[in-house]
């Protein structure tokens, strides 16, 4: 896609914000009535590590990563808007996070994503996730799935300069 620009920043970025609310009427629509219970899980204060995809400057999709214990971060509040779907964006705003979370020291990226996003799954499949049983808070959740990709660390030596 021409003119795609992907910018590290934080959960303060006014796009970034816009953005998951966005994702999360979206996800309400999806969830239903459990979507209370993955809400509270998605809280974005303090998100230190943040993409933001821009196309012609306005901002298309966003994607995070926060730590979630030492060399380990979780991949967090991934979306696209639906008109720029099917183009590989989301694809490369996780092999952007992957970049940046091999750059932190990050062996390890993991997610939970839910059966009612088939999109996401494929996506995480197709980059490399594979299923792990659920974690944390997730575990023993029917709708939850967790995946997980160890990452090479000479990805962090492939980050193009930002």
């Amino acid at each position: 896609m021409a003119l795609l620009k992907l910018t590290r920043t934080d959960s303060e970025n006014p796009d970034f914000r816009r953005l998951v609310l966005l994702l999360d009427q979206e996800l309400a629509e999806r969830d239903g009535d459990e979507h209370a219970f993955f809400a509270q899980f998605n809280k974005i204060d303090k998100i230190q590590h943040v993409v933001v995809a821009y196309h012609n400057d306005f901002a298309i999709g966003c994607g995070a990563i926060k730590e979630y214990e030492n060399r380990v971060a979780e991949v967090k509040r991934m979306f696209v808007q639906s008109s720029y779907r099917g183009q590989g964006i989301a694809g490369l705003i996780l092999q952007e996070l992957e970049r940046w979370a091999s750059a932190l020291n990050y062996h390890t990226l993991i997610l939970e994503t839910g059966k009612k996003q088939p999109e996401a799954i494929a996506l995480y499949k197709k980059s490399n996730y594979h299923l792990i049983p659920n974690y944390g808070q997730y575990a023993g959740v029917d709708n939850s799935v967790c995946m997980k990709k160890t990452l090479k660390q000479e990805q962090a030596d492939q980050a193009p300069a930002l």
